[in-house]
């Protein structure tokens, strides 16, 4: 789950980081109702988000060096390689310090925690109090991260050894994310802009 890029593709927008950060926990179609506009808003931008890192051809390169050991997790896992380059190379995009801007997250969620999904509710004590978002730009933390999500898998997904293609291919993921990531802001920008 590559929180960082979501929100911090969402702007200074609270309510629509909060849509972009529980893409991932809510399903199906119309959330009128539901949420704010502007949250709902921030859901069909992860939505889009995925979509766009999805089909780009840069991403499809970092993903085919690790398909045939990983297979259709092989996406799962570039979205969190991705990751941990955005929190490693933090300064080059934000002017705000990495634990700053996540510190200033975890706060948001605590001030609108009744809004958001109960699988949301429930990760979000874990993931302040392991840090999540800053231990993304370190190894331990990336590997923690894909072993939690090895050990919620139903199959063996194997997630947990990426770790070493990460180590043995730092430069060239490195090289694509530095590629592919502003490509996707700017999409992202734009998308906020017109929608």
């Amino acid at each position: 789950m590559n929180f960082l890029a979501h929100i911090y593709l969402s702007g200074n927008d609270p309510q629509l980081t909060i849509g972009n950060f529980i893409g991932d926990f809510v399903k199906g179609g119309s959330l009128t109702g539901q949420y704010e506009p502007q949250v709902i808003k921030g859901v069909a931008l992860h939505r889009a988000i995925d979509e766009f890192t999805d089909s780009h051809q840069v991403v499809q390169k970092s993903k085919d060096r690790l398909r045939p050991k990983y297979r259709h997790y092989s996406g799962v896992i570039i979205d969190m390689f991705y990751d941990y380059f955005l929190a490693k190379n933090w300064d080059h995009f934000h002017k705000t310090s990495l634990p700053e801007f996540a510190e200033r997250f975890y706060l948001l969620l605590k001030e609108n925690e009744e809004m958001l999904p109960l699988k949301a509710q429930r990760m979000m004590p874990y993931m302040e109090k392991g840090n999540w978002l800053v231990n993304y730009g370190k190894k331990e933390g990336l590997h923690r991260a894909l072993s939690g999500m090895a050990r919620r898998t139903s199959f063996d997904s194997r997630m947990d050894e990426s770790i070493v293609e990460l180590s043995k291919y730092e430069t060239e993921f490195e090289n694509e994310f530095f590629e592919f990531f502003p490509a996707l802001v700017t999409f992202s920008n734009n998308w906020i802009e017109t929608h």
